[in-house]
């Protein structure tokens, strides 16, 4: 980790000589309390094509293949596309407000379900998000 702010991390790695960064937070509540999660992640990097930021939710375990997951921030709500264990949004058009309303937001919620059929929920704090990102952004 190269700085925290507030409840996210930022991360750096070398690429081709160059320097990426991108934010990193864990869940502040995990449902349902009688299940083991793994580790569990949601992020926010930058795009391999130079334009933006895109949001990934990583979890402990797979997914079920052809489910939905769906995040809510506020009174907004986007869908995210699992794979493996890994989840993206539906449409490269909703990284930016998905961003954005991270940014307004003071927590998140991820609903998910596993492999196995389980319906679980992760609760993320949205604080030192707008502020990670920003340092993000003037990473070298």
């Amino acid at each position: 980790m190269v700085r925290k702010f507030n409840d996210w991390g930022l991360y750096s790695y070398k690429s081709g000589g160059a320097t990426v960064c991108y934010v990193l937070t864990t869940p502040t509540k995990m449902l349902p309390a009688n299940v083991t999660h793994g580790d569990n992640y949601f992020l926010v990097a930058p795009n391999s094509s130079g334009g933006g930021y895109y949001p990934q939710a990583i979890m402990g375990y797979d997914l079920r293949a052809g489910s939905q997951m769906t995040v809510t921030i506020g009174d907004q709500s986007f869908a995210m596309v699992p794979k493996g264990n890994s989840g993206w949004t539906q449409q490269a058009s909703s990284d930016a407000q998905m961003i954005t309303a991270m940014k307004s937001g003071s927590d998140m919620t991820l609903h998910a379900v596993s492999a196995r059929g389980t319906q679980t929920s992760y609760t993320f704090s949205l604080a030192g998000i707008s502020a990670a990102l920003q340092q993000a952004a003037s990473c070298r």
